[in-house]
């Protein structure tokens, strides 16, 4: 399993929301591609990004600070946020993003996610934020009634390179991840899951481990707060400690 450190951008600074709302922003760094050399500094394998304006207008509007982190470190990144069309996707491919992930435009339109799939294999993965084991789009500010775990499926058979989950009620609250739900979308997928949302300690790491196949797990505001430090937490995972 693999801890990846999370970039979230809005208005090319480095922020965390509270539960997703975007009225509740705490902004932590000016500089995002610096804390991106941080994370790598201290061990960090992949960075996940995420453009949180693209998110809620589905129009990126951090173009120059993905290029600045993709300069800055050498490492893989993974990029959400906004990306609606296969386009959008080359675009970003073509900046020098290595995985675009999925999120809102899976759920309303499924064959784009096909059409990206086939065009760029291994580069799309498909971001599910559920609440209540729903399928949450538009910046979790619409639930659908679609099945968390059912729409997983139907991503890999489109052809996925994997899925992000993330429980929503947990995200930003540091309040520890859902591991129920967690083992239960590892268990229906054969592709790559990582899971997100609610990381808040070592503890937490130590519990998400004993999912078995679990691939990896994203975590932002615990790294920032300072209540997980990412070098002990690659280590724990490593099985090193």
């Amino acid at each position: 399993m693999i801890i990846i450190p999370a970039i979230d951008l809005k208005d090319g600074k480095c922020v965390r929301l509270l539960q997703g709302k975007k009225e509740e922003v705490t902004v932590y760094s000016d500089d995002p591609a610096s804390m991106a050399q941080h994370w790598v500094e201290l061990g960090a394998k992949l960075l996940h990004v995420v453009d949180l304006d693209g998110a809620f207008t589905g129009e990126q509007k951090n173009f120059d600070k993905i290029r600045e982190i993709r300069k800055s470190i050498h490492i893989p990144i993974e990029l959400g946020g906004g990306i609606r069309n296969v386009e959008r996707i080359e675009q970003l491919i073509n900046l020098g993003v290595d995985r675009t992930i999925i999120g809102t435009s899976a759920a309303k339109n499924p064959v784009m996610v096909k059409e990206a799939c086939e065009r760029f294999p291994g580069k799309v993965i498909v971001g599910i934020d559920a609440k209540d084991g729903k399928v949450a789009v538009k910046g979790w500010v619409e639930v659908t009634d679609l099945d968390a775990i059912e729409f997983a499926k139907r991503m890999q058979d489109n052809g996925a390179a994997g899925i992000i989950y993330t429980d929503i009620s947990r995200d930003g609250m540091l309040t520890g991840p859902n591991i129920e739900a967690m083992d239960k979308m590892v268990k229906a997928v054969g592709i790559p899951v990582i899971a997100s949302g609610g990381v808040s300690n070592l503890g937490d790491i130590k519990q998400l481990m004993q999912i078995n196949n679990l691939w990896g797990v994203i975590t932002g505001k615990a790294l920032y707060e300072g209540t997980l430090d990412l070098k002990d937490a690659i280590e724990i995972s490593k099985g090193e400690n």
